[in-house]
């Protein structure tokens, strides 16, 4: 029985190693040799073993602070998007460097705050002014030259700028952090 359980001891380790190579899991272990003992006292639990994340073993983790901000071409010209790509708003009716937001209640379920867990959010290709205020609910509203930061609802996808323009009074903003309404019609 001793031979029988040590075969089936190493062929159980070696389906082990060879379903590990299979992927889709997103991680990686380093698969040791079979036990060569055959007390299964000296197999150690796979969950025991040391993991490395798949983005870890390849070099290709996320850096220690990703950008919150960032700049993307939309059809209204170069404008600030989140770290995903979602398309950034301000409100004409907030008031620069309030330290609060407009838009509460039923407004903010349509138009939720741009969300940050840092005081100092990150910014790539941004050269306005970005900050923070705290939300009703104590959680970091991006700001942008002072004015909070918004998402749409109704933007699904990156690119997305169904809120362009909404009533006069939401629009996208450029690097520089300015307001990107449209052109006047006729010249005037």
């Amino acid at each position: 029985m001793s031979k029988h359980f040590g075969a089936t001891l190493s062929a159980l380790a070696l389906a082990l190693v060879v379903s590990g190579c299979a992927g889709g899991s997103g991680t990686t272990t380093t698969a040791s040799p079979a036990p060569t003992t055959e007390s299964s006292a000296t197999v150690a639990p796979a969950s025991s073993a040391p993991m490395t994340s798949a983005t870890e073993a390849s070099g290709s983790a996320v850096p220690a602070q990703a950008a919150d901000l960032k700049t993307a071409a939309t059809t209204a010209g170069q404008a600030i998007v989140d770290a995903q790509g979602m398309s950034v708003y301000v409100f004409a009716q907030d008031k620069k460097d309030a330290g609060t937001s407009a838009c509460t209640g039923s407004c903010a379920a349509v138009w939720p705050p741009v969300l940050t867990g840092s005081a100092t959010p990150a910014a790539d290709g941004v050269t306005a002014k970005v900050g923070t205020i705290a939300t009703p609910d104590g959680k970091k509203q991006v700001t942008i030259n002072g004015m909070p930061a918004y998402h749409f609802a109704k933007d699904h996808a990156p690119g997305d700028i169904a809120g362009q323009g909404v009533g006069g009074v939401w629009y996208l903003v450029n690097p520089a952090g300015d307001m990107i309404k449209p052109a006047a019609v006729g010249g005037y």
